[in-house]
């Protein structure tokens, strides 16, 4: 993923003058020392922990994590330390958000918190410290499971899925995530991205097809950079409309986000119009995903209680993530010092720090300093 990002978005560990980073799947600016995660033997450990399916397993990780953090603070006191912990949301997926086993995750993560914040105490480091604790998305049981991809292929086309990633000649690339999203790449064998208007013909059918699942609560269709439709099977279709730096968002026929009609917002009042209802923030964040170069030419989200992966999960999923959902979309943000402003997205974390640390942050980040 490193050698993947545009050399423009410079990562938190290039701008600071210190790093360490452990576990963090991106890690560009981190080498050698300043990084654990990446040496072979860490590698076939992960690599045998995830498909053998052991969510206990990753408890360990974590505690190797949170030493190598506390060793490398304690020999080179560095600017900047990210620490992925990865247990929580694996024994969220294996046996519930709310199991003994998450339960017994969220006591580990205070106890490492409490080990960190002694260390610092006894350097006399901890009252410079900010200590934050966030996630990238939330958690809700799923009752059912759609084997989207085999759908597709149940109406006649050749599917791309994981992990049968070499089809010969597909027609359809199925990309599910969290599994509660999913991509979909039509003719991605074409490299040029095209809109809707021009997918329409050949593509309704199974846009239809799709909408028309129990498990599939909202369809996007980017109809340009500055258009992108909405779906719901029972609401109707709505559009939101980018007009420079606002957007708008147009009922046609129904509501399925459920905000009413919108005049054209700046994004924080985008965040502010949507916090409060069951799809927080869903202007800013589809009109942002259906724009960029790499999305889907169709984007499904999932409803309450369905993932959309039946096969190949070395873990069942009881609890899910992904979806626009209010459950996915809501995380904590956890300070040891009072915050100055609000935080209203997980993207103003990076500019914060980087005001922490005295850099002024690049241009192309969307998120503003909370600090």
């Amino acid at each position: 993923m490193d050698g993947d990002l545009d050399r423009d978005a410079r990562t938190v560990f290039e701008l600071a003058p210190s790093r360490f980073t452990a576990m963090s799947i991106i890690a560009r600016g981190a080498r050698g020392r300043s990084q654990m995660g990446r040496n072979p033997q860490l590698l076939w450990h992960l690599a045998r922990t995830h498909w053998r399916g052991d969510a206990r397993e990753w408890f360990a990780i974590d505690d190797l994590a949170i030493a190598a953090a506390r060793a490398r603070i304690a020999a080179h006191d560095p600017a900047v330390i990210f620490v992925a912990l990865l247990a929580l949301d694996k024994c969220s997926h294996a046996s519930g958000h709310e199991s003994a086993d998450a339960r017994r995750a969220v006591v580990a993560l205070d106890e490492h918190v409490g080990a960190l914040r002694a260390d610092l105490e006894r350097a006399g480091a901890w009252d410079e410290t900010h200590l934050w604790i966030t996630s990238d998305h939330g958690h809700s049981p799923v009752h059912a499971h759609d084997d989207l991809a085999g759908a597709i292929r149940d109406a006649g086309h050749r599917v791309i899925a994981h992990p049968w990633v070499f089809t010969p000649r597909a027609d359809v690339a199925v990309m599910v995530s969290g599994n509660a999203m999913a991509h979909i790449y039509l003719d991605p064998h074409d490299r040029e991205r095209r809109w809707w208007p021009a997918l329409r013909d050949r593509w309704t059918s199974l846009a239809d097809m799709l909408i028309e699942r129990e498990a599939v609560d909202l369809l996007i269709r980017p109809h340009d950079a500055s258009r992108v439709e909405i779906r719901a099977r029972t609401r109707g279709a709505a559009f939101i409309e980018r007009q420079g730096n606002r957007l708008a968002y147009r009922p046609q026929t129904g509501d399925p986000l459920g905000l009413g009609e919108l005049p054209p917002l700046d994004p924080v009042e985008c965040h502010e119009a949507s916090r409060d209802g069951p799809y927080p923030d869903a202007i800013v964040q589809v009109a942002s995903l259906a724009a960029a170069s790499r999305s889907g030419d169709l984007i499904v989200s999932a409803a309450r209680g369905w993932d959309l992966r039946e096969r190949y999960e070395p873990i069942p999923h009881v609890s899910t993530h992904g979806a626009l959902l209010r459950e996915h979309m809501l995380v904590p943000l956890l300070t040891n010092r009072p915050l100055g402003n609000g935080p209203r997205r997980t993207v103003d974390v990076m500019p914060s720090a980087l005001r922490v640390l005295g850099i002024p942050a690049p241009g192309i980040l969307d998120g503003r300093s909370f600090v």
